[in-house]
C-alpha cells in the first residue's frame, strides 16, 4: 500500500483524518470544518483547479513514482496535435477547440436513453440517518446539477411512518419525500433510481412505485456493494426503534427482545443494535439457477410497466462479475453499476470493509476484459458505470478510459455527499432558525470559510449560475447543500474537460483506452493498459528512422 499524503501544500488541503486513495478521509464527518480537497471544492468550484496564491508561488510535482496496482498508477496521456470527435469543433481551427467547448453530456440505456450533462451519479443513499437528513441537499443538487441520484435499500422499511398492509406497502412518506424533492428541480437530465434488496421485494416496492410514479424513476436490483459483502446495515440506539424494525421482519443485533439484552442495554452496558438486510438468493446452489431468477425478477418488473431497469454487485468474485454484465446484457437492462473495493458507507465492519473483495482497479479491468468477449461475439452490452473510491476528475477520466467504450458513467458516493454535508453546516451558521431543520453542526463559520465569504453569494462560486437557471423565487427553495454540490460539480467538469481537451477529445463519448498509460509494469499486467513508455514506441522509433 502506498502512502497517501494528508496534506497537499499546493492546494491547500488538509484531511482531518487518514486519506484514502480518493483523497476523502477514511472516516468522513458531517460536522467537519474541513478542508480536505473535496470539501474546499465545495464552495470554491473550478477555482480549485490550480496551486494557491498566485504571483507568490510556483508549484511542482511529485506524483512520478509510482507503486502497487491502483488508479493512482495510471497516468493520463496528452497529444501535441490533432482533435477528435463530430462536435462543433472544427479540427483546425484552434479558437473553437477550447476545453470549455468539450462536451460532457453523456447518455445510457438500452431501448430508450437517458441523459446526464455529465458522466457522474451518486451511490445508494439509503436507509442511513445521514442520507435522511441531508437528502434535500442531495436531491436537489443533483437535479439541478443534471445527474442521476440512487435511493438506496431499506427507506421504505425502517420508516414508522410508512404503513404495511398485508405484507404490503400502502403508504411511504419517506420514499414520497425522496422522489418528490428530485423530480421538483428535475429537468429531463439525470433519473432517479430506487433500489430493491429482499426486504424491499418482500414488502412490495417495486408495486407501491410503478402504482404511484409509473416510469417516471428507474428501479435497480442489487446485488451487493464494494463496502461489505452482506446486507445492508444500520445502527439505532433506542430499544423501542430496535423492536420496531425486528417486527417489520429485520434481523436486529443484539436481539432486542431478550430480556438480558434490554437489562443490558438499560444499564447501557449495550449502547446501541445493528439493523441487518438479508442475504439474496441464498437457496440458489449455481449461476444456471440465479440467472433463472434474475430473468424471472425483470420480467415481473416490466410487466409492472417499468421501462428502466438497472443493476448494482459488489466486488465480488470474477464468477459475479461475469454473471452480472451476462445477464444483464441479456435482460437489456439500462445500467450495470460495479462497485468496487474499497467503497465507503454509512455503516459496514470496519476490518470487512478493509480486507473483503477486489479492488476497484482490477474489478475494473475484468469488467472491461469481459465484456469485450461478449462484444467479440456480437452481443450486445449493458451500459455500465463504474464505483469504488473515485472522488476526483482525474479518477473520472481514469475509469471512463479504462473501461470504454462501455462505461457512460461514474458513480460516486462519499465524494457527493461531502458538499451537502458542507452546505447544511454553512446555512446553519448563517441561519441559526434554519439549523434543526438541515441538520447543520456549526454555530458560527469557521475561519476556513470566512476567509470566502459571509454569505452564499460570496461563498458558494456556482451561486449566480443556480440563480440564472431557477430565477430569483426558486433559488429561495435551493438549500446551501445543493449550492456545494453544483460548485463540486464544476469543479469536476472543468477539470475533465481540460484532462479531455489535453487528450484531443472534443467529447466524453470519444475518449477511449489509448488515452491512459500504465505507470508501473505490474499495473500494466493486471489492467493490459500498456507501460508508459511503451505506447507509441514503435510509432516514435519509425519516425526517427524514415
Amino acid at each position: 500500500m502506498s502512502q497517501v499524503q494528508k496534506s497537499n501544500d499546493v492546494l491547500g488541503t488538509v484531511n482531518r483524518g487518514n486519506s484514502t486513495e480518493s483523497g476523502l478521509c477514511t472516516l468522513c464527518r458531517a460536522d467537519c470544518t474541513g478542508k480536505c480537497e473535496t470539501w474546499m471544492s465545495s464552495f470554491k468550484g473550478r477555482s480549485m483547479l490550480y496551486p494557491r496564491d498566485f504571483g507568490l508561488v510556483t508549484a511542482g510535482s511529485g506524483n512520478t513514482t509510482h507503486l502497487g496496482v491502483s488508479y493512482n498508477a495510471m497516468r493520463i496521456q496528452g497529444y501535441n496535435y490533432g482533435w477528435s470527435g463530430n462536435g462543433k469543433c472544427k479540427p483546425n481551427d484552434s479558437d473553437e477547440c477550447l476545453f470549455t467547448n468539450v462536451s460532457l453530456e453523456t447518455e445510457f440505456g438500452c431501448e430508450e436513453k437517458t441523459t446526464a450533462r455529465l458522466p457522474l451519479m451518486t451511490g445508494a443513499l439509503g436507509s442511513t440517518f445521514i442520507a435522511a437528513k441531508y437528502w434535500e441537499s442531495f436531491a436537489i443538487g443533483c437535479a439541478l446539477v443534471g445527474i442521476p441520484i440512487v435511493v438506496g435499500e431499506n427507506v421504505v422499511g425502517v420508516d414508522r411512518k410508512s404503513e404495511i398492509q398485508n405484507g404490503k406497502i400502502s403508504k411511504s412518506p419517506e420514499l414520497d419525500r425522496r422522489v418528490e424533492t428530485y423530480m421538483r428541480f428535475h429537468d429531463g437530465h439525470g433519473a432517479i433510481i430506487i433500489q430493491l434488496n429482499v426486504e424491499d421485494t418482500r414488502n412490495g416496492v417495486a408495486e407501491y412505485v410503478i402504482d404511484k410514479y409509473g416510469d417516471k424513476v428507474f428501479i435497480e436490483l442489487k446485488w451487493g456493494q464494494g463496502a461489505k459483502n452482506i446486507g445492508g446495515e444500520i445502527e439505532v440506539t433506542n430499544l423501542d426503534y430496535a423492536n420496531f424494525l425486528k417486527k417489520r421482519g429485520y434481523l436486529v443485533d443484539p436481539d432486542p427482545e431478550k430480556e438480558e439484552v434490554q437489562n443490558a442495554f438499560r444499564q447501557r452496558a449495550i449502547k446501541s443494535f445493528a439493523r441487518h438486510s438479508r442475504l439474496g438468493y441464498t437457496s440458489l446452489a449455481n449461476a444456471d439457477q440465479v440467472k433463472e431468477n434474475f430473468m424471472l425478477s425483470v420480467d415481473y418488473l416490466r410487466k409492472l410497466g417499468f421501462r428502466h431497469i438497472s443493476l448494482k454487485t459488489g466486488s465480488y468474485g470474477m464468477e459475479a462479475l461475469a454473471m452480472a454484465i451476462k445477464f444483464a446484457s441479456e435482460a437489456n437492462l439500462d445500467l450495470l453499476t460495479i462497485d468496487g473495493s474499497g467503497g465507503g458507507t454509512g455503516m459496514s465492519p470496519w476490518n470487512m470493509m478493509e480486507t473483503w473483495g477486489v479492488p476497484s482497479i482490477l474489478l475494473h479491468s475484468k469488467a472491461y476484459e469481459y465484456a469485450s468477449l461478449l462484444a467479440a461475439k456480437g452481443k450486445k452490452v449493458v451500459d455500465l458505470s463504474f464505483a469504488g473510491g473515485l472522488a476526483r476528475e482525474d479518477h473520472m477520466f481514469k475509469a471512463l478510459a479504462l473501461g470504454a467504450p462501455y462505461v457512460k458513467m461514474i458513480c460516486m458516493g462519499r465524494g457527493v455527499m461531502i458538499p451537502g454535508f458542507l452546505g447544511a453546516n454553512i446555512e446553519g451558521a448563517l441561519h441559526p432558525e434554519r439549523r434543526e431543520a438541515v441538520h447543520g453542526n456549526w454555530a458560527t463559520l469557521p475561519k476556513s470559510i470566512r476567509e470566502v465569504g459571509e454569505s452564499p453569494e460570496q461563498i458558494f462560486s456556482g451561486y449566480y449560475d443556480i440563480l440564472k437557471k431557477v430565477g430569483s423565487q426558486g433559488i429561495k427553495e435551493v438549500p446551501y447543500g445543493a449550492m456545494a454540490i453544483w460548485s463540486l460539480a464544476d469543479k469536476l467538469s472543468a477539470g475533465l474537460q481540460q484532462l479531455l481537451a489535453g487528450a484531443r477529445k472534443h467529447s466524453i463519448k470519444d475518449i477511449s483506452r489509448s488515452d491512459i498509460a500504465s505507470a508501473n509494469r505490474e499495473t500494466e499486467l493486471e489492467t493490459k493498459i500498456p507501460f508508459i513508455t511503451d505506447v507509441q514506441d514503435e510509432v516514435a522509433k519509425n519516425l526517427l528512422n524514415s
